[in-house]
Parts: structure tokens; C-alpha cells; sequence
């Protein structure tokens, strides 16, 4: 084989329509756009979801959900995480060390569910109030 020799498949090659060359070749005057309206017209187009004036659908349908830029960036974590831990103090520096937060993390709040009995030093990080007073009453602190 060679590329002299090299030809289409039968069949898959179609000539092209000539429009609007005249009454015998099935595709002139109108040239298969109809009479009239604005889809005969020459740059006659419309936008992408237009229904004529009929609001769209893409407006009769109410907006759902959202997704916030931040959440990525903050992590929350339980109390008992720190219950079996050797930690006298806790920052976020060391957190990423433990793999309890990832990499990208730069903002960690603890939320009071379970209990703590060991006094722990939170170092730049917040809390809710009830894990502030579990903290508190271990004889832990926090400093932000």
C-alpha cells in the first residue's frame, strides 16, 4: 500500500449542498431556511435557552445549594481526639504533624463532644464553650 493508492471508503465522502443555486437543485431560493421569521434571516440567532419571551427554564427553577470558599481551610475536632494523646500543649503546627489535620488546614476550632481529664495548653486555637469549660476544668488553657 502506498499513499498514491490511499482513498476514502465508499460512500463516506458526500458532495456538498449548493444552496440557493436554483429551482432544480432542490435547495434553491429559500435555499432550506423556510419564508420568513427570524431563523430565515441572516444572523438571525438567538441567545442559548431562549423560549420566545417565556421566562427560561434556567430562571423558573429555583437556585439550590452553596459551597463556601473557606470551609476548605478550617477543620473542626472532638475533645476526646486529645483524651489518649501525650500532648502537654496543642498548635497547628503540631496537629499537622499528627495527621489529625491536613495540610492545607489553617484554621481548627475543638467542639465539646466527649470528655477530657488531662491539662492541655491549646496554642492559636479556638473552641466552643462548652469544650472551653471541659478545658478549663481539666486544668487546661487557651491562648489564641
Amino acid at each position: 500500500m502506498r499513499l498514491n493508492n490511499l482513498h476514502p471508503g465508499k460512500g463516506s465522502n458526500k458532495p456538498a449542498k449548493r444552496k440557493g443555486r436554483g429551482i432544480g437543485s432542490g435547495l434553491g431560493k429559500t435555499c432550506g431556511r423556510g419564508h420568513k421569521g427570524q431563523k430565515s434571516r441572516s444572523g438571525g440567532f438567538h441567545k442559548t435557552g431562549f423560549e420566545g419571551g417565556q421566562m427560561p427554564l434556567q430562571r423558573r427553577l429555583p437556585k439550590y445549594g452553596f459551597r463556601s470558599r473557606t470551609a476548605k481551610f478550617c477543620e473542626e475536632l472532638r475533645l476526646d481526639a486529645f483524651e489518649n494523646s501525650e500532648f502537654k500543649t496543642v498548635d497547628i503546627e503540631m496537629l499537622r504533624k499528627e495527621n489529625l489535620i491536613r495540610r492545607a488546614t489553617k484554621k481548627v476550632k475543638i467542639i465539646g463532644s466527649g470528655e477530657i481529664t488531662k491539662p492541655i495548653k491549646f496554642v492559636g486555637i479556638k473552641a466552643t464553650k462548652s469544650a472551653t469549660k471541659q478545658i478549663e476544668k481539666s486544668g487546661g488553657s487557651l491562648e489564641e
